[in-house]
């Protein structure tokens, strides 16, 4: 049994490497293509959507001015733009503070809308409520901590014109704003570097493939008001309308250079309550959607649910007992230099645990490796110092991944068993 269980694991971890060296292939074939085109800057488009951006926010008095300032700088037609804030369910000075910025000069003539809430369905319930009085063809997401680059619309919508028909979504890129504050941070931008600039163009080079990051994303009006909204059951509501739009036949279209910054955590212990409310929806949207797998749904949408489900499910578990089986010999290894006697339930025939180390090396490696991949794709990322960060973060930072997917798990099954609604989780702001 401890054979197989150790096999098991080797063939896991074996199949991870090879999926992300595929993936990393993919990377670095579209940052390639990506260099020799350049930026191109779109400044006359033959056509400019009209676009309606909404900012869902509760209680953000501490970011939402900055957030509605850097909107309105955008650098889009402003007649063809219309604004809502959803100040949902607040207890502070959101809309308050907003109203007077907004009574400036220099923006009272902006279609600007400060909608006040006391509904329910958290962040899905506050868009549901703007999408009723949007008026755009598109519909532009920003979280109230958003700060996108001045032409990310221009990306966003440019994307989108490419193939009108099948993009029924385009996402941008999104970038740590405080991420030199302190190692938490550090780490979290290095995550999202990577993700960003390996996961997501790997995907989207090798199968045109993509999934919502939950901000400075467009969506078509008539989509998603054909789809109902956004799903309020949903605790990743943005993970959820991904799968939606794949089995409607719909791209869920990456635009690279439409960037914006974010606030990210800088205390393990909000880090650790966004990270297991997002692993808690993922464990949710996978189980709701696995039986696509067997259906008659696109192969795009299989490959997706299969993407998540070996994420989440497989590849989770065979870390944790590889590192179980590694802990355990360890401690009794050290026991046995004083009780020779002592032997590890944990007895392997063969050179089988010598492949499992290797393969666990090798997965350090890979690893270390898509950082700087996506660091040097990234300017002024690639230095010393976040190579060191890299190195570190495998032993640090990344090991709270498995802390977080057996909470989140345990959490989700005793909803189930319970059968109590999961809580909503707002990431905790600061000036």
């Amino acid at each position: 049994m401890a054979d197989f269980i150790l096999l098991l694991s080797i063939f896991s971890i074996w199949i991870a490497v090879f999926e992300s060296i595929v993936i990393m292939a993919g990377a670095v074939r579209f940052i390639q293509k990506q260099d020799k085109k350049g930026i191109q800057i779109p400044e006359n488009m033959d056509h400019y959507p009209t676009v309606t951006v909404m900012v869902p926010a509760h209680n953000e008095g501490l970011v939402i001015v900055a957030t509605v300032e850097h909107i309105l700088r955008l650098n889009y037609p402003e007649d063809k733009v219309q604004v809502i804030v959803i100040a949902d369910n607040c207890t502070d000075d959101t809309a308050e503070k907003l109203r007077t910025f907004l009574s400036k000069t220099s923006y009272v003539h902006r279609n600007v809308t400060v909608m006040e809430r006391k509904g329910t369905g958290g962040k899905s319930g506050a868009l549901n409520d703007g999408l009723e009085i949007s008026t755009g063809e598109w519909i532009c997401i920003f979280d109230a901590d958003a700060a996108p680059e001045r032409n990310s619309l221009m990306f966003l919508t440019q994307k989108s014109l490419e193939n009108p028909e099948q993009y029924g979504v385009v996402f941008g890129r999104n970038k740590a704003r405080n991420r030199g504050q302190n190692f938490l941070s550090k780490c979290i931008n290095l995550e999202i570097i990577t993700s960003q600039r390996v996961y997501h163009t790997g995907l989207w080079e090798l199968f045109q493939l993509g999934s919502i990051p939950g901000t400075n994303y467009i969506i078509k009006t008539e989509l998603i008001r054909e789809i109902g909204g956004w799903d309020v059951t949903a605790i990743t509501e943005d993970t959820a309308l991904s799968f939606e739009i794949l089995n409607r036949g719909q791209f869920v279209a990456l635009a690279p250079q439409a960037e914006a910054y974010q606030q990210e955590p800088e205390k393990v212990s909000v880090y650790m309550k966004q990270r297991e409310r997002w692993a808690k929806g993922n464990y949710q949207v996978v189980l709701d959607n696995i039986h696509n797998l067997f259906n008659r749904s696109s192969w795009r949408n299989k490959l997706l649910v299969l993407y998540y489900a070996v994420s989440y499910f497989w590849f989770m578990l065979a870390i944790i007992v590889s590192d179980i089986i590694f802990l355990v010999n360890l401690v009794y290894q050290i026991i046995a230099m004083f009780k020779p006697g002592v032997s590890s339930p944990f007895q392997f025939a063969g050179d089988a645990y010598v492949f499992l180390v290797i393969g666990w090396a090798f997965m350090y490696f890979i690893y270390v490796l898509q950082i700087n991949l996506a660091l040097a794709a990234d300017i002024g990322q690639s230095n010393t110092r976040n190579f060191i960060y890299a190195c570190v973060s495998y032993f640090t930072y990344a090991q709270l991944f498995i802390l977080i997917s057996i909470k989140a798990f345990y959490s989700l099954v005793m909803d189930k068993i319970k059968k109590r609604e999961s809580k909503w989780y707002k990431t905790q702001r600061f000036g």
